[in-house]
């Protein structure tokens, strides 16, 4: 497992530990924040790996193993993959998460949490990753483990398909207030008017990103659109799959471009 919000992100450690029913835990995360980092990967820096916890396996509990490194989370994915395969090991699963902060809509693009888990679904790993609609540092946790074992006992029994991964959401809502778990597509939205100007204390210009996010869906699919779901309280799950390709579009235009 890893996540965007770095190795000292409560949910991480919140996630980590609840994954040790299920087995031995393997947790590499990035040393500092990586939101937005997509599934950038580091060409120029080299990187170092530190171990800084490990708990023995228990009664009913697995071990857990934890590094954080000074890469993206793409680059933890890619350590952590290649960690199990030194040790001739296929995890069972691959956990990104929980996020601190909403990954619905256009912000599944973007993601630092998603980015990892495309890269553990292009190790043939099944992948899901974890967000949560706030982002508090004392976020309460207790709906998102509340209702991810139903989630985790479904993906071990029918997997997505190879290289799909799936984006889980989390509305920030006690667990009695919480309207259930659908199945969703990916919210048409974007940000707009993000650069906010300003100047620094030699009078040069610079910008801040920051903007408003504008919502596109259309009335015929919104009630089926993840970040709309979110905000009525609905848990969502979007299964993403790593070959973008509109093989529909494919196919029309390559009878009407006359190439």
């Amino acid at each position: 497992m890893t996540n965007d919000d770095s190795y000292t992100a409560r949910g991480l450690t919140e996630v980590a530990e609840f994954l040790r029913k299920y087995g031995n835990v393997l947790l590499v995360a990035p040393k500092n924040p990586q939101s937005a980092r997509s599934m950038a990967l580091s060409m120029e820096d080299p990187l170092y790996v530190t171990r800084y916890a490990y708990h023995e396996a228990e009664e009913g509990k697995g071990s857990l193993s934890c590094y954080y490194m000074n890469g993206t989370p793409a680059d933890c994915a890619k350590m952590m993959a290649n960690m199990c395969i030194e040790r001739g090991i296929h995890p069972d699963l691959f956990v990104s998460g929980i996020n601190h902060g909403s990954n619905a809509s256009a912000a599944a693009l973007y993601s630092g949490t998603l980015g990892a888990n495309k890269e553990g679904s292009l190790y043939g790993i099944p992948s899901i990753g974890l967000s949560i609609d706030t982002h508090a540092e004392d976020a309460d946790f207790s709906a998102v483990l509340h209702f991810l074992p139903r989630i985790l006992d479904q993906m071990f029994e029918i997997p997505p398909v190879h290289q799909t991964y799936l984006n889980v959401n989390f509305p920030d809502l006690p667990v009695d207030q919480i309207k259930g778990i659908r199945f969703a597509h990916q919210g048409n939205g974007r940000w707009e008017k993000e650069f906010q100007r300003s100047w620094d204390g030699h009078g040069r210009e610079f910008y801040w990103m920051v903007g408003q996010f504008v919502d596109y869906e259309m009335k015929t699919t919104a009630a089926e659109a993840d970040h709309i779901l979110l905000a009525d309280g609905y848990i969502t799950i979007v299964p993403h799959k790593i070959d973008t390709t509109n093989y529909n579009e494919k196919d029309r235009l390559s009878h009407l471009w006359k190439l």
